[in-house]
C-alpha cells in the first residue's frame, strides 16, 4: 500500500518532474551516470522488465503504423510473414527495411521464395546470422 494518498503522489511527481527535468534521451548526469526520463539512473538502477516489455510494446505499435503507412501489401501477408517484417523493422528500422526493394517487390508478387532469398542476399543477413535464417524460413512457408 503507497504511504501517499494519490494527490500527494502527484504533488510529489510533479514536484521531481521540476527539480530532475524531464528528459526523453539519454544524458549524464552531474555524477556522471546515465540517467533518462526523470532522474532514472540507468547505470545503478537499470529498468524492471515490466518497464522492458513496457516500451517494447510501445514500439511495436509504431512499428505496425509505419508497416500499414508503408507497405502495401502487409494486409494480405500471414501473421507469420507480418511477423518477418516486424521483426525486420525493429531491427533495421522502416527507412532500412524499405531499401530491401527486391524482398518488397516479391512480397507483393506473392513470391515468398524470392522474397526470403533476397533476406539472405543482404548485408544484414551476414550481420544478424540466425536471426536472419529463421525470419528467412518463417517468410518463406508463411
Amino acid at each position: 500500500m503507497p504511504i501517499l494518498d494519490v494527490e500527494s503522489q502527484e504533488k510529489l511527481k510533479k514536484q521531481l518532474t521540476r527539480h530532475e527535468g524531464l528528459e526523453l534521451r539519454l544524458y549524464k548526469c552531474t555524477e556522471g551516470k546515465q540517467t533518462i526520463g526523470i532522474g532514472r539512473n540507468l547505470d545503478d538502477l537499470g529498468i524492471s522488465e515490466d518497464e522492458a516489455m513496457y516500451m517494447l510494446d510501445n514500439d511495436l505499435a509504431r512499428i505496425e503504423v509505419e508497416l500499414e503507412k508503408n507497405i502495401p501489401v502487409l494486409s494480405g501477408l500471414s501473421d507469420n510473414r507480418k511477423i518477418v517484417l516486424m521483426n525486420m523493422a525493429f531491427n533495421l528500422g522502416i527507412s532500412r527495411l524499405l531499401q530491401f526493394k527486391n524482398m518488397l517487390a516479391a512480397l507483393a508478387q506473392h513470391d515468398y521464395k524470392t522474397a526470403s532469398a533476397e533476406m539472405l542476399n543482404s548485408r544484414w543477413s551476414k550481420q544478424v546470422g540466425s536471426r536472419a535464417n529463421e525470419l528467412s524460413e518463417m517468410m518463406l512457408v508463411g
